[in-house]
């Protein structure tokens, strides 16, 4: 239940209601059709929420605002609302201060709902999926793979929240001229073993990677030198196999290592095993948006782009200005592009799987195929505008005592996922790497396993630590946690008290934001503050030694605030522990 908007929804109708009362007795001019736009100040000293309607609605109505805001309130009443009270204050805004029904009906809604305040029903009845990490299958995964695992998996999840109907998904390149040159990777690393280091060329474009040498002495060793005379072909596929077979299952380890479970792997493979990429690029050429050049095949990318542009209001000699080109889909050889099959990937999800909306986690590096392939899915007649999302993540960097670090100690070798793992907690990874998606990170690694105040994924746990710790303190005394309907919200009182019932409240609110802005990081953000005002309140507000029900009432007060902090580290994959080591320094009111 989001009391947020039920109390900026009884401002309007109580707004509404008011105007209709004046204008059908004279006092304001009937007609005016006003939004009501209700926000929370930043400053709540003169009221709780306030409403502009007033400054809106006095040109139409040719009254000043003020006057407006009188006539307004001389109308209103606050019998069995969440309102106390309003007053005039500026040129004209009405602030309106909340009361107790309202502070005890966000108790009574944590009480109710518990694992599951904070859902919502926006998305209820979408059908949406998330595809993020898929990593490059011929090494292993790196910090970029180690971000968008976590945005992934953690926007899936606020989506979830919001009642969308969530499918994650891998998207495995097994095919392709990657495949092809991972496996003339292997191969060259095996004929090294066998005839020596000088007597073979690497490749050139090959993957120089540590991981390629261990693959090739892991082939030979269940293969011998058996593959040394193999006709070439079979060679470059065994190998290849073998290669994704010993990858693959790592990728899956370390992912689950990390918190991270797929619905679905998907295969490229698969697309062109059935015939998907050839049947998609004939839909493209009946379409009209292939043509043929020097045997090759092309998209007509830049006449889809220019139709999109000129469609969304670019003027057409601005557009026509661009320097846009076409992609092949089918090279001259008879084989088929990466892009090829990617247009045939989305239209899957599209028109065979019927997903409302697909979200993509990328890297940067990638922005310049966003319209590309929204492009292809509009010329498909598939709606890639409004219906294919892509998460552009920038880089990250880590910072180990101020310096950048790139190598892992042990190995010497670029830091993976699992070296990661290693020496950092899956809680702070996944707290650490769920930034805002479109800034570029530094991952203190110092930081990451601090156990104090300034690591906020140790402050968050520890708040969760420090309620179980009270509750359990208490009842070993015998106070036990009220229902909310037991509580006499009258009691909570005091300005910390208030705080964290409003700072309760705001979860809901915060979950939508996420899953509108794509942006989970809005939960990191919002335990951290809720741990804050749980301080205050703890520190300022005894407990043990008050009254039967000023207990009660605060008892209720730390009950809800752990279970949102439980719900909100739900949602980041990260655990709610019931023990730490009291290393923060504060009083122990209990």
């Amino acid at each position: 239940m989001n009391m947020i908007q039920r109390a900026k929804d009884q401002i309007a109708e109580l707004t509404r209601a008011a105007y209709a009362a004046a204008a059908a007795e004279g006092a304001l001019p009937a007609g005016v059709e006003t939004p009501v736009a209700v926000e929370i100040p930043k400053d709540t000293a003169n009221g709780d929420y306030t409403t502009t309607f007033c400054l809106a609605a006095a040109k139409a109505m040719r009254k000043s605002p003020r006057d407006v805001a009188q006539a307004l309130i001389a109308r209103m009443r606050f019998d069995d609302t969440y309102f106390t009270g309003v007053e005039v204050a500026g040129p004209g805004f009405l602030n309106f201060r909340l009361g107790d029904k309202w502070y005890a009906e966000v108790l009574a809604a944590v009480d109710a709902e518990r694992a599951d305040y904070g859902r919502g029903e926006g998305l209820r009845g979408k059908k949406y999926m998330v595809e993020f990490v898929s990593a490059n299958p011929t090494g292993p995964m790196h910090m970029g793979n180690a971000r968008g695992g976590v945005l992934g998996d953690t926007l899936a999840s606020v989506l979830d929240w919001c009642g969308a109907e969530v499918w994650r998904e891998f998207y495995v390149n097994d095919a392709g001229n990657q495949i092809e040159k991972f496996a003339k990777s292997i191969e060259a690393r095996y004929l090294q073993l066998i005839q020596g280091e000088d007597a073979v060329e690497f490749p050139e474009d090959g993957y120089h990677g540590d991981d390629i040498r261990e693959l090739a002495e892991a082939f030979r060793e269940k293969h011998g030198d058996s593959y040394v005379n193999c006709e070439v072909e079979k060679r470059h596929a065994d190998m290849a196999r073998f290669g994704l077979d010993v990858n693959l299952p790592k990728m899956r380890s370390d992912l689950a290592r990390y918190g991270i479970e797929f619905d679905e792997w998907f295969y490229e493979s698969s697309l062109h095993e059935s015939g998907y990429v050839a049947e998609s690029v004939q839909a493209l050429r009946d379409a009209g948006w292939v043509c043929e050049k020097d045997g090759a095949l092309w998209l007509k990318t830049a006449d889809i782009i220019r139709d999109q542009l000129v469609k969304a209001g670019k003027k057409r000699e601005d557009v026509d200005k661009l320097d846009l080109k076409d992609d092949v889909l089918r090279r001259a050889n008879g084989f088929y592009t990466y892009f090829a099959a990617d247009i045939a990937y989305h239209r899957n999800k599209f028109a065979v799987r019927g997903f409302d909306k697909v979200i993509n986690i990328w890297g940067a590096d990638h922005h310049g195929h966003v319209a590309r392939l929204k492009g292809a899915m509009d010329a498909l007649g598939l709606d890639g505008t409004g219906r294919l999302d892509i998460v552009l993540m920038q880089l990250v960097k880590l910072v180990r005592d101020g310096e950048v670090v790139r190598m892992s100690k042990r190995s010497g070798k670029a830091i993976t996922l699992s070296d990661l793992l290693d020496d950092i907690s899956v809680d702070a990874c996944r707290w650490f790497f769920n930034t805002k998606p479109d800034t570029q990170m530094e991952f203190d690694l110092d930081l990451a396993v601090r156990e104090d105040s300034e690591n906020p994924v140790y402050y968050v746990q520890y708040a969760h630590a420090r309620i179980c710790s009270l509750l359990r303190t208490l009842a070993e005394e015998g106070c036990t946690v009220p229902d909310a309907e037991e509580v006499d919200i009258t009691l909570a009182s005091s300005e910390q008290e208030r705080e964290l019932i409003k700072a309760l409240s705001r979860f809901p609110e915060e979950v939508a934001m996420a899953a509108r802005d794509y942006d989970p990081s809005y939960i990191n953000r919002y335990l951290v503050a809720l741990s804050g005002t749980f301080h205050r309140f703890y520190n300022a507000c005894r407990i043990k030694g008050e009254a039967a029900e000023l207990v009660a009432v605060r008892l209720k007060l730390a009950e809800a605030t752990r279970q949102v902090l439980r719900n909100g580290l739900g949602i980041l994959g990260v655990t709610a522990p019931e023990k730490m080591s009291k290393a923060l320094s504060s009083s122990d009111n209990a």
